[in-house]
């Protein structure tokens, strides 16, 4: 069939245009966002931010990151949700990213609907540090000074319903013992507080407190995992020092909002896994404490489900309140 002159014209202007390839449907055609649910600097930024680069390279369009903190994550969590350019997702945590909603019934989102998985990005577990004038130097002589001395610990959190605040209620309660939630913006804000000794104690990421346990500014006492840290050979887990609770360990993951095309999900999946696995990435990911991980889209969505059945349950056993 031959075209017209006009047809012609026309076939040649679209081709002229920019976007021409891209109005076909390829994706993306503009910048993308990542949307993070916590400051600059915190560990769910660390981890958007190697991810980001290598999506900048393989998607041909700049990947800008956005920082969206307060409310435990639940602020940015809640923008990535009501995003609907098409070009923006975001990364956060286990709380505003699974038990949310369990926590606050009044929440505005509900993750189990409104957040569409795409990728684990990595694992990492909490390190149980404490302030040196704590007299304590294991965990169960923390307990017996916490049960001798009601009302005088108290401990940091990311914000009421992340897991740092979630992990320190359940072992306090299988310890029997009380200490006073103290909630923070970010883990950077908590550790300046611990350090001070204007905190007692944190459940932090590792990459907020290896540099002031090394300097003696702080002690570690545990860590929340299945197994020993090798930044920390000599530190027991908390299984080790006698607790009984299940390991603990967060997780920090990339989401897009609901009814995200599976096309576009996959191949976010599969470039994240990639950022994650380059030599270079994970050596400064595992330096900080990060296990990167990397997940299929189903894979992570089974985690958001057991993550959901096992924290919620204890927020309902516990009787855990958003403002606890």
């Amino acid at each position: 069939m031959q075209l017209t002159r006009r047809g012609l014209v026309a076939a040649a202007s679209l081709a002229a245009l920019p976007g021409a390839v891209r109005a076909q449907g390829a994706w993306p055609d503009r910048p993308v966002r990542i949307i993070v649910a916590f400051p600059g600097g915190s560990t769910p930024d660390m981890a958007a931010r190697v991810v980001s680069g290598h999506l900048s390279n393989v998607l041909g369009q700049p990947v800008v990151v956005e920082n969206r903190s307060g409310g435990g994550g639940n602020i940015g969590t809640e923008a990535i949700v009501r995003a609907n350019d098409g070009h923006t997702v975001g990364v956060t945590i286990g709380g505003p990213g699974s038990t949310a909603k369990v926590l606050n019934p009044n929440l505005s989102y509900d993750p189990a609907t409104d957040l569409t998985p795409i990728s684990l990005l990595a694992r990492l577990p909490f390190i149980l540090a404490v302030h040196p004038s704590v007299p304590a130097n294991t965990v169960q002589e923390l307990v017996a000074y916490a049960k001798a001395n009601p009302g005088k610990l108290n401990y940091g959190s990311t914000g009421p319903g992340t897991l740092s605040h979630l992990a320190t209620e359940d072992f306090a309660a299988k310890e029997g013992f009380r200490a006073e939630h103290v909630s923070y913006r970010g883990v950077a804000q908590a550790v300046l507080d611990l350090v001070a000794g204007r905190l007692q104690m944190f459940m932090a990421a590792p990459a907020g407190v290896l540099g002031q346990i090394a300097e003696g500014k702080l002690k570690a006492l545990a860590v929340t995992g299945p197994e020993r840290m090798p930044q920390l050979p000599n530190v027991p887990t908390l299984r080790e020092a006698g607790v009984q609770m299940d390991p603990v360990v967060a997780w920090i993951g990339m989401f897009g909002p609901a009814g995200m095309p599976a096309d576009r999900v996959a191949r976010l999946a599969r470039e994240a896994n990639t950022a994650l696995n380059q030599p270079e990435q994970r050596r400064i990911l595992e330096a900080a404490g990060f296990q990167p991980v990397g997940s299929t889209p189903a894979e992570f969505a089974a985690l958001q489900k057991a993550e959901i059945e096992r924290w919620g349950g204890l927020i309902r056993r516990l009787g855990i309140q958003p403002n606890s």
